[in-house]
């Protein structure tokens, strides 16, 4: 793909300057809510919060920058008139005491996406959207960005390496990266995050449904994809995975003022068990491996490309790419043992997860563990979404908790559930954090790899996995 002259990056003014602000965030404790707060923190805005609950590694990080709320709780007297912002989190109610009170004074609130958005409006904007791969390709983008020395904001769902925060915004960027979630922007703004950005340059990595418990039917689903679409601004680039039907069926219906790139796999080998692309300029070994990496990249270099990045800048950068935090991350390796963490939850992601483990190593032994965690996975009438998405591991197990099943207000499921949707000849199913704790300590790891899947923590167990392992 040649580089083109993009007009926004030329005739597109500079943000308005951040200034210093006070800012209050109801619900400080999440992962891009607690990122969004330290950044304000660093360009020079007065930063308050609140939470009744702050895990890790969120709390630490808070109390590193001097932002953790003194106490637990919520507290109406913490939202005063002179706030010029409430920055709200999905994580609190409609009811909360703070946002009531921010309602009746008046306080200008946002969600996160819509912040987000006021400090970009006058910026090019990148968003990432499908159901699978945004985290990897916006990380992709962005270390090309930062290594061919461009100067960008972001928000991306993970910590990777050179940088510290999952959020990043500047006085002096003519660009910004989002990753595009699909999920509700906050309790009093329904609408998926992604279709707050309007993007100049838009990606759809592809479609598969999730989120139920939000969407309850395929095609309501699809649909937010669709608007995410009709959203992009005039004449700006769709950047699209042509091997998916539902993304090729949606882009077929988009507007003729559109700029719209295809793109696949990139062109790659597997030598001496490491994925190298094939390029103009020979081979480049890449430190991520997996059909669905190879994907990743090719839509990486793509929107790279329309930001003026030559395809030779691009490759020599995306070797040193080392991949997102539980994005296939290496926790402990051997000469012949692996063990991966992985954010796979959803069916296409475990599926694709599980094969781009066992086609790196096809002789040794694959374990995939997957918890289930979230509303969907949880959910007996989805189940049967995960049959044939453990097929590649030669061990299967499969491991939920009862207590997040409550937590959720579902109702219950039994191992035998599970086992029958799965449709996985010899799967063990777990729903006691100590019996599959005794199942790791058991294991045997020679010629062996360890896939760990969830966007939980396996009760817990995977923050003491090589403890467990005796690693």
């Amino acid at each position: 793909m040649t580089p083109r002259t993009n007009p926004w990056l030329s005739s597109r003014s500079l943000s308005a300057k951040l200034g210093r602000m006070y800012v209050h965030f109801i619900a400080v404790g999440g992962a891009a809510m607690h990122n969004l707060a330290i950044a304000l923190s660093n360009r020079g805005y007065r930063v308050t919060g609140s939470d009744d609950e702050i895990f890790e590694p969120s709390r630490s990080r808070l109390s590193t920058k001097g932002l953790l709320p003194p106490t637990m709780g919520w507290d109406p007297d913490r939202v005063s008139p002179d706030l010029d912002a409430v920055i709200l989190g999905m994580h609190a109610r409609q009811d909360n005491p703070e946002l009531l009170r921010a309602q009746e004074l008046k306080i200008p609130i946002y969600s996160f996406p819509e912040f987000l958005f006021e400090q970009t409006r006058n910026k090019l904007r990148v968003v990432i959207g499908g159901s699978h791969g945004k985290t990897t390709v916006t990380s992709m983008i962005m270390h090309v960005l930062r290594n061919c020395g461009r100067t960008f904001d972001y928000m991306v769902g993970a910590q990777f390496e050179g940088f510290d925060t999952m959020v990043g915004l500047s006085e002096n960027a003519e660009i910004a990266v989002f990753e595009g979630d699909e999920y509700l922007s906050s309790p009093i703004d329904r609408r998926p995050k992604f279709h707050l950005y309007r993007p100049h340059v838009a990606v759809i990595n592809g479609i598969a449904w999730d989120h139920i418990n939000v969407f309850p039917s395929y095609d309501g689903y699809v649909e937010q994809f669709s608007h995410f679409v009709s959203l992009i601004e005039p004449k700006g680039t769709l950047i699209y995975f042509e091997g998916d039907p539902e993304t090729s069926r949606i882009v077929a219906g988009t507007r003729p003022d559109l700029q719209k790139i295809p793109f696949s796999a990139h062109p790659h080998t597997i030598h001496g068990g490491r994925f190298q692309l094939d390029t103009d300029m020979g081979p480049v070994p890449v430190g991520v491996f997996g059909l669905h990496n190879m994907q990743n990249i090719e839509a990486a270099r793509a929107v790279c490309s329309v930001l003026n990045i030559p395809d030779s800048d691009f490759y020599e950068t995306i070797s040193t790419f080392r991949g997102a935090s539980r994005r296939l991350q290496t926790l402990s390796e051997g000469n012949d043992f692996a063990i991966y963490l992985d954010f796979a939850h959803s069916p296409s992601k475990a599926g694709a997860t599980v094969r781009a483990v066992k086609a790196l190593h096809p002789d040794r032994k694959l374990i995939a563990c997957l918890e289930l965690h979230t509303f969907s996975s949880l959910n007996r009438d989805f189940l049967s979404h995960y049959a044939g998405t453990l097929s590649a591991a030669d061990q299967a197990v499969v491991y939920f908790d009862p207590a997040t099943i409550r937590h959720k207000k579902l109702p219950p499921i039994s191992e035998e559930d599970v086992r029958k949707a799965f449709d996985k000849p010899g799967l063990t199913v777990f729903s006691q954090r100590d019996n599959l704790i005794q199942f790791l300590q058991d294991l045997k790891l020679q010629r062996t790899d360890l896939l760990m899947m969830s966007s939980g923590t396996f009760s817990g167990a995977a923050l003491q996995l090589n403890e467990i392992l005796g690693i």
